[in-house]
């Protein structure tokens, strides 16, 4: 019996090493990955981020499942990369007011440097708690509009003609704002028109979560999903695999450099970054 406990014992420090040790391994394995490209400051001027207002993982139509909305990584982490470089930052989403986070993405093993950091700022929180509704919002204002994912995003970005109009006025608003986002965020890009009546995007390269990530993950039950968006749209697709895509990442500077696009909840580091370089590029 005392040889028993003893195994016992020793499993039990086993598996909570492990568990312990889990956030480290998914990191290494691809997970959010850190950034360490170059960095700039644009001291004046603004940035934008718009997230989803929904906040139920649920097939279209049903008002009850798990509780869901904008993916942590993908507000904060663009969120601290403007703030740090010295931008002024707003945040809106398309009704306004509390903005639903998914509660997994604040979980143990997800969890990112820059989510600890919100989780404790009471000005980031204030932020979301009280988000501009899209239709309010002076989009003229803003040198960069980063449209952030998550599984809620597939419900309502693609879906609001006041976001696809907004779009629009920042394109071609005197600013010639730079547009992007990450993940289900770019379902915000695929409704937007030009001034020709054609889709904005269409001919341009672009990315976003994958149709095999969504796969993988087993959550197909959301109205849209960005990868078929965005080719129906006539945007030039481009991502990158791995095992699970979950663990792939991938951005994209269009050709005209005023769209920049990421491929999944890794990227968002990367997309902020090159947002910024690319409006740096243009002093």
């Amino acid at each position: 019996m005392k040889k028993l406990l003893s195994v016992v014992a020793v499993l039990l420090v086993l598996a909570g090493v492990l568990l312990l040790s889990l956030p480290t391994i998914v990191h290494k394995a691809g997970l959010h990955p850190k950034y360490n490209g170059p960095s700039v400051a644009l001291p004046g001027k603004r940035a934008l981020i718009i997230t989803t207002s929904h906040g139920v993982l649920a097939a279209p139509g049903e008002i009850e499942g798990p509780a869901t909305g904008v993916a942590a990584s993908e507000l904060t982490h663009p969120y601290y990369v403007f703030l740090d470089g010295g931008m002024d930052v707003d945040v809106a989403s398309i009704i306004g007011g509390e903005i639903p986070i998914d509660p997994q993405t604040l979980s143990f093993v997800i969890k990112t440097p820059e989510d600890e950091r919100y989780l404790t700022d009471p000005i980031a929180q204030a932020k979301v708690k009280n988000s501009i509704p899209i239709a309010d919002v002076d989009i003229d204002q803003y040198d960069i509009v980063f449209l952030s994912g998550g599984w809620g995003a597939a419900y309502d970005l693609a879906q609001s003609p006041e976001l696809a109009e907004q779009i629009s006025e920042s394109y071609y608003g005197d600013k010639e704002a730079i547009i992007g986002g990450v993940c289900h965020g770019v379902l915000g890009l695929v409704s937007a028109q030009g001034r020709d009546g054609e889709l904005l995007i269409a001919g341009r390269r672009m990315t976003g979560v994958t149709d095999k990530q969504i796969k993988e993950l087993g959550i197909e039950i959301t109205p849209l999903h960005p990868e078929t968006e965005l080719r129906k749209a006539g945007a030039a697709f481009e991502s990158q695999t791995a095992f699970r895509d979950f663990l792939a990442t991938h951005v994209v500077v269009d050709d005209e450099q005023r769209f920049v696009t990421g491929q999944n909840q890794n990227s968002g580091l990367e997309t902020a970054h090159s947002m910024m370089q690319v409006l740096k590029g243009r002093d």
